[in-house]
């Protein structure tokens, strides 16, 4: 079992930056691949980015790529997500994911989620 709590989002302008984390307990942290999702109110979550269990390798959606930095601290059990140039079309709520040895881009195949946070960006 692993817990996931993420904290840092907020209300921000547009082109401003947030830093997410998601702080883990439980199960070893560095077996896990983790993932970065959100969910827009009347839409379906959507991937967002994902780091492989030893942070080697990142992967990110299309509309985030270049904006986004997705990192993490097997030291400290934590993942961020650093967001820069924010719109408004980012405006959701950011939920972080765990999947134990891989890193799938849609949210079914991860195993654990924390309970989201809201990121609100204004124009």
């Amino acid at each position: 079992q692993v817990q996931l709590v993420e904290s840092g989002g907020g209300l921000v302008q547009a082109g401003g930056s947030l830093r997410l984390s998601c702080a883990a307990s439980g199960r070893t942290f560095s077996w896990y691949g983790m993932g970065w999702f959100r969910q827009a109110p009347g839409k379906e979550r959507e991937f967002v980015a994902a780091i492989t269990y030893s942070g080697s390798s990142t992967y990110y959606a299309g509309s985030v790529k270049g904006r986004f930095t997705i990192s993490r601290d097997n030291a400290k059990n934590t993942v961020y997500l650093q967001m820069n140039s924010l719109k408004s079309e980012d405006t959701a709520v950011y939920y972080c994911a765990a999947a134990p040895g891989r890193v799938p881009n849609r949210p079914n195949d991860y195993d654990y989620w924390g309970q989201g946070t809201q990121v609100t960006v204004s124009s």
